[in-house]
């Protein structure tokens, strides 16, 4: 095939064909839409087989980010557990091969529900209800893994997670707002009362940090079949990845719609009310605190999107270009949201 941004497929291919058990050349790569960060291509070989390479940006990379061996180890030590995840296939850190890191992972056949048009046709009423009741499960079975015992347990810091989280993005933030020349007023007010009523943190667990619907595969159940996009993973607080998941449970009839598209709009999926109840009896866990994680939730989105903005309007490539035109708009919209909820705290 010919020349394909994020992929040299000749040094790729060879690589393929040397580290991937059962895989051969010639490869036909096919980039995912919708990813706005790490850049993820189907791979195909010559007897139809297929597995999912994951590397990062084309440029534009802020420093510590799109780690590809810390990902590949997440995949890989939760592949045991009880959450379900693509099989670790193979890690490349030669830069050599690819210009950057990469890795690749087992295919999960199934449907990502992007939008409320995947949900509506890929699924009836009644299995999203079983999807949406799913997607809390696996989250709570997630925050239940001891980390230690899955090898992960140096994998971050364990304590004082929020304000870790709050100077890692407002770090990031101003950097990509710099580059543009932009102000978000509302992200500087968010950052400040944030920092101010940072409950205490009860416990600490893996934290996926970007969890909802449409970074996991529905299997034919209509249960979770995978868990994807492990990028900011780390371990904290649990209550983090709730709220971030509340964020995106968007309901018929609410005024904003985080990403501009959210499944769960479908009719059968759980309410917001019965997911967060569902979580708290799954897990045991206090939700009385869980507006302070949604603000922290709004706030974290409008920050990691500044930087994708930035990142292409710099003019980085290889990913879903759709849309970023509205972005600053929406960077807007999620900055308000995150201080109309921060103000209720």
């Amino acid at each position: 095939m010919g020349a394909i941004e994020g992929i040299a497929v000749g040094p790729v291919s060879e690589w393929l064909d040397a580290n991937v058990v059962g895989f051969h050349q010639p490869y036909r790569f096919d980039l995912v839409p919708g990813g706005r960060s790490n850049l993820t291509f189907i791979v195909t070989d010559a007897a139809g087989h297929r597995c999912v390479l994951r590397r990062p940006p084309t440029s534009h990379v802020l420093p510590t980010a799109h780690d590809m061996a810390r990902e590949y180890r997440i995949v890989r030590a939760l592949g045991p557990t009880a959450v379900p995840v693509p099989a670790a296939l193979g890690l490349c850190t030669d830069v050599a091969v690819n210009g950057q890191p990469f890795y690749v992972m087992g295919f999960v056949d199934g449907l990502v529900l992007r939008d409320v048009t995947n949900a509506l046709t890929g699924l009836t009423p009644e299995q999203r209800r079983v999807a949406g009741e799913d997607v809390i499960d696996v989250l709570a079975d997630l925050h239940a893994v001891d980390v230690d015992a899955v090898g992960l347990g140096d994998l971050g810091r364990k304590e004082a997670y929020i304000e870790r989280q709050l100077k890692r993005w407002y770090g990031q933030f101003q950097q990509s707002a710099a580059l543009q020349g932009r102000s978000v007023p509302a992200v500087d007010a968010v950052h400040d009362a944030l920092a101010r009523r940072i409950p205490a943190q009860v416990g600490a667990s893996i934290v996926h940090g970007d969890y909802r619907l449409d970074n996991a595969v529905v299997g034919p159940d209509a249960r979770i079949a995978a868990v994807l996009d492990w990028e900011i993973c780390t371990l904290g607080d649990p209550l983090a990845d709730v709220g971030q998941l509340m964020v995106n449970w968007v309901e018929p009839g609410d005024a904003f719609v985080p990403l501009g598209h959210a499944p769960t709009l479908a009719p059968g999926f759980p309410t917001r009310a019965e997911a967060r109840a569902r979580y708290a009896t799954r897990s045991g866990r206090d939700l009385s605190q869980l507006d302070f994680y949604v603000a922290f939730g709004y706030w974290k989105l409008a920050c990691i999107l500044e930087g994708v903005f930035s990142r292409y309007a710099a003019g980085a490539g290889g990913g879903d270009r759709s849309g970023v035109d509205a972005f600053a708009g929406q960077i807007d919209a999620l900055a308000l949201a995150a201080e109309e909820t921060a103000s209720r705290l």
